[in-house]
């Protein structure tokens, strides 16, 4: 079975800057894997590990991801293959033209049975771009899934987590799922499959290699503002944990906070 693992290359939380107005600068930030796609990676590829097959990883975005550091991570953690669809128009582009460029990605790789994705992009979070690349492929999508297994050649046995009960799901390839974080523990990857990285293919596109003359003008997205920042009350609780619990509850019932 042949997996498309699709990750979100974003500016490293890390790396933010805050500005003493509350504005939040990336400039100086690396770009790095989305921590939500870093699972749906490792489900991949243990599936392949399993049942046979390869984990081919894909991402679109600006010139920035396409960087040797990011390229070794990825394809050190599993993955056979890596398709980069780069072009500066996707620097800001919204879900649904990510979600075009993608499926038209998909389309253009041969034999692909399922789709994977994060429960979320690390940057904005919008959890809609795996369903609308089902949508767009024609193929059955499913988002909130915990566990994946298969059952026979062209069906998958799923968990999909509601918020008060588990489905069970059968679910006929080809398929998109979106999985959620506590799928699996991604791995670290080894000296062996990191030297091994730079000897993987990795394919570069363009839209235009995909037939997409262009983009829409992206949709202007309100700047991030950080939280003010508070000091810290300083307060120490002295006496038995019985008692300072106490105390804690009537601090924060005078604060409002209970």
């Amino acid at each position: 079975m042949n997996i498309i693992v699709c990750l979100k290359i974003a500016p490293d939380p890390e790396d933010l800057q805050i500005g003493s107005d509350g504005s939040v600068s990336t400039t100086h930030a690396g770009w790095t894997i989305g921590s939500f796609d870093l699972p749906a990676l490792e489900a991949g590829v243990r599936l392949t590990e399993m049942y046979g097959g390869k984990v081919i990883a894909l991402s679109v975005g600006p010139s920035a991801i396409n960087q040797s550091k990011v390229r070794k991570d990825i394809l050190s953690r599993g993955a056979e293959e890596l398709v980069l669809v780069v072009d500066e128009a996707l620097q800001d582009a919204s879900t649904a033209e990510t979600a075009r460029v993608l499926a038209t990605a998909i389309q253009k790789i041969e034999n692909v049975q399922l789709v994977l994705f994060g429960e979320g992009s690390a940057d904005l979070y919008f959890q809609q771009t795996g369903v609308q690349v089902g949508e767009r492929l024609g193929w059955v999508s499913l988002n909130a899934i915990r566990d994946i297994r298969v059952i026979e050649a062209d069906k998958l046995q799923v968990q999909r987590v509601l918020e008060q009960e588990i489905q069970v799901i059968e679910v006929p390839l080809p398929a998109a799922l979106s999985v959620t974080s506590d799928i699996c523990e991604p791995r670290l990857a080894s000296m062996r499959e990191i030297l091994r990285a730079s000897r993987k293919p990795v394919l570069e596109w363009s839209l235009a290699d995909l037939g997409i003359e262009s983009l829409p003008a992206s949709v202007e997205i309100l700047a991030v503002q950080a939280p003010p920042r508070t000091a810290r009350r300083g307060i120490i609780l002295d006496g038995s944990v019985e008692e300072a619990a106490t105390m804690l509850v009537n601090i924060l019932k005078k604060d409002g906070v209970l």
